[in-house]
């Protein structure tokens, strides 16, 4: 087979890259023995358990004045979070870090504690700026806050089967916590001691920029890094322009550099990588979904199962510290961009506009363009064990142009009032509030005002258990009343930084609202019921008084299942009926949309 000079050198760099890529990206130099990670010292086959994973943070510790062990909270079964703070000139407190002006970067690893990548990366590059010091301008206008395992019950779950898609290391941790619940699904509705303890981590020390780090499935490709954003409606442009420019538009080179291969985050839309690939836009239960309503950029990084685990790790290592490295150098810029995004969700809460929509539900349209894929050769054969086709992989790299979904709209929208009001007995609601940091004051005496709030109609609940729970759809309607609000009622107003968790909490039809996980289920159940040989009585009465009810009811009949069912004749009745209870369904929280004298 004959090439021309130009084809050899394009298929020449293409597996130069692919070799690049399955193995390692960059070492760390001149680590004594004693520094090294359990994955350096066995070739990236084992990683450490909890217990050792605590030795060496404490280690750490002890051995440099620029690192700092805590725990940030308690397990489900009891054991500690464990944070590490590393900074140049003993900054280890929110209150320091905001005083000394430098950037503060949240580092979590191990959401997923099968997919441990980070754990490793992360001590390496720790170890690096603080022991060998090879990366210790890292510290110059950033402080650390390391997460090494966020779920530390699933770690100790581990075994060599709990992936059955990855490449190492030898025995990798559970997905879900030791009482099955994946943290990455619980942001919003809070219900794990580890959820808890991360929210209150969060508003102590109000990081300006988040990592959050994993592993993906699915198919093969060349990619041994792929990442996402938040960048359609669901985050603040400022967000979205900073991560434009700076992390698609700078850093991503510079980690390629190091021997990386990149991109966006790939979702196929079938089992082929032809079948096109959909953007994942992440609701508010996911890490980077909630930070973006806290308007920061939160960084998600998916390395790939496939690909080694040295690979893996070092290529974690490299995104970590070139981004690290960039913010050093544009900490003003993401400062601007940050503040921008708080002041810009502040001041929409200092007035109410029914024609400003904030964005509950957002989608993909079906808008694609070209995106060449750098794929690996694969094949389509008939398979003896399922019946279908099986997809079989080779090790030569291709490229292949593939339809790429990344243009969304919003599905569903609301314009945000001035405050929400929430009567005091939904505790398990104004707890969740409470978790998020959101603001909000107790009124001293009852209060009669206008609001607006919902009907929720034809609830059905899931009929299988999602992350504990089970989800609520139904039909919102708005509905306009006046409300006596009891002494002690919760009134959160939206001219605060927090208003867009508070938005998607309380707004019912947001993704991942408290309706939707359950907390307000009691207000669909009726308490009273009607005796037939009473309602026979009061229906009779009330069809010979009112012509109108009476041709409704008789419309009614010609339903032949209602005409059929005695009882739901009479329970068309009661339901006319004063006795029958005209709060089912309503939603007892209101929406505020003019100004109120708070003082009063």
């Amino acid at each position: 087979m004959s090439f021309q000079k130009g084809s050899f050198l394009k298929v020449f760099t293409v597996i130069f890259l692919f070799i690049m890529t399955a193995n390692a990206q960059s070492e760390s130099p001149n680590v004594p023995k004693d520094w090294q990670t359990l994955a350096e010292q066995t070739d990236y086959r084992k990683s450490w358990n909890y217990a050792d994973t605590i030795a060496f943070a404490q280690k750490l510790d002890k051995a440099s004045d620029k690192i700092v062990y805590q725990s940030f909270g308690k397990s489900g079964e009891g054991r500690d979070l464990s944070l590490l703070i590393v900074s140049d000139g003993k900054i280890f407190t929110p209150a320091e870090a905001k005083k000394s002006g430098k950037a503060v970067i949240l580092i979590q690893a191990g959401i997923h504690s099968g997919e441990i990548d980070g754990k490793d990366a992360g001590f390496a590059l720790l170890r690096d700026i603080a022991i060998t010091k090879t990366r210790a301008a890292l510290l110059k206008d950033c402080v650390l806050l390391f997460v090494p395992i966020y779920n530390v019950d699933g770690h100790e779950l581990a075994t060599p089967f709990n992936r059955i898609n990855q490449n190492g290391p030898d025995e990798m941790g559970w997905r879900g916590t030791s009482a099955n619940l994946n943290l990455n699904r619980d942001y919003m509705k809070a219900d794990a001691p580890e959820t808890r303890a991360f929210l209150k981590l969060w508003n102590s020390w109000k990081p300006d920029f988040f990592f959050d780090l994993h592993v993906t499935d699915g198919a093969d490709f060349q990619y041994n890094i792929t990442y996402e954003y938040a960048h359609f409606q669901e985050v603040s442009p400022f967000i979205k322009n900073w991560m434009d420019e700076y992390f698609d538009g700078r850093i991503v080179a510079e980690v390629e550099k190091e021997g990386n291969l990149l991109t966006h985050y790939l979702e196929f839309g079938g089992r082929e990588v032809t079948s096109g690939i959909y953007t994942f836009i992440a609701t508010p239960r996911f890490a980077t979904g909630y930070i973006a309503l806290r308007n920061r950029p939160g960084l998600l990084i998916e390395t790939h199962s496939l690909k080694p685990y040295k690979s893996r790790v070092r290529g974690t290592y490299d995104v970590l510290w070139k981004t690290l490295e960039e913010i050093n150098r544009s900490k003003a810029s993401l400062f601007e961009a940050n503040r921008k995004a708080d002041e810009e969700t502040v001041n929409r809460g200092k007035t109410f506009d029914a024609n400003r929509q904030f964005p509950l539900q957002i989608g993909l349209t079906d808008k694609s363009e070209d995106f060449k894929l750098k794929a690996v050769e694969y094949k389509l054969e008939d398979s003896a064990i399922s019946g279908g086709k099986k997809i079989v992989y080779g090790t030569k790299p291709t490229e292949i142009t593939v339809k790429k979904f990344d243009d969304a709209k919003v599905n569903v929208s609301v314009a945000p009032p001035l405050f929400y009001i929430v009567p005091p007995q939904w505790q398990a609601a104004i707890e969740r509030l409470e978790a998020h940091g959101v603001k909000f004051e107790r009124i001293e005496k009852p209060l009669t005002v206008e609001v607006e709030s919902y009907r929720l109609t034809e609830p059905k609940w899931a009929t299988n258990s999602f992350e504990n729970r089970l989800p609520l759809s139904f039909k919102a309607v708005a509905i306009t009343e006046t409300r006596t609000f009891p002494a002690n009622s919760v009134l959160v107003p939206l001219a605060q930084e927090t208003a867009n968790v508070a938005i998607h909490l309380l707004e019912p039809s947001s993704p991942d609202s408290l309706v939707y996980w359950g907390f307000f289920n009691a207000v669909f159940e009726q308490k009273e019921y009607f005796s037939d040989f009473v309602m026979e009585k009061i229906a009779a009465e009330m069809i010979a008084k009112d012509a109108g009810l009476k041709k409704e009811f008789e419309e009614r009949l010609k339903d032949e299942t209602f005409a059929k069912n005695a009882r739901a004749r009479l329970n068309f009745f009661y339901q006319h009926s004063p006795y029958s209870d005209k709060r089912i369904g309503v939603y007892p929280v209101g929406r505020i949309t003019k100004k109120i004298d708070l003082a009063k």
